[in-house]
């Protein structure tokens, strides 16, 4: 048993054919590996920034549509907006909370 955990602590990730030893095509193929998966991550924390800053800017404009839901005298659009407001900010002040949070947290560790 220790014989077989030593030996996968000794094989490079790279070595997919388990011989021992990493070959050209083997490090292309791990290199090409890392940098789609260090892509993926970039691109994952773009989504989760513009979808934060969306939401940001929702927040703010969310009381101006009531004021012009009112102003163009649709009564009953002003009416529902205000209904709608404390669940509306609720749940995007969380996903701005959890978006900040796991920054907060992914940048202490």
């Amino acid at each position: 048993m220790e014989e077989k955990e030593l030996e996968k602590k000794l094989n490079h990730p790279a070595d997919t054919n388990g011989d021992g030893r990493v070959s050209d095509e083997e490090h292309k193929m791990y290199l090409e590996f890392k940098r789609k998966e260090l892509d993926d991550q970039d691109a994952m924390r773009d989504a989760q920034r513009k979808m934060a800053w969306f939401a940001l800017f929702g927040m703010l404009l969310y009381p101006f549509a009531v004021v012009l839901a009112n102003w163009i005298k649709l009564e009953s659009a002003s009416q529902i907006l205000g209904d709608m407001a404390a669940t509306y900010f609720v749940s995007v002040a969380a996903i701005v909370a959890a978006f900040f949070g796991t920054q907060a947290y992914s940048n202490k560790s």
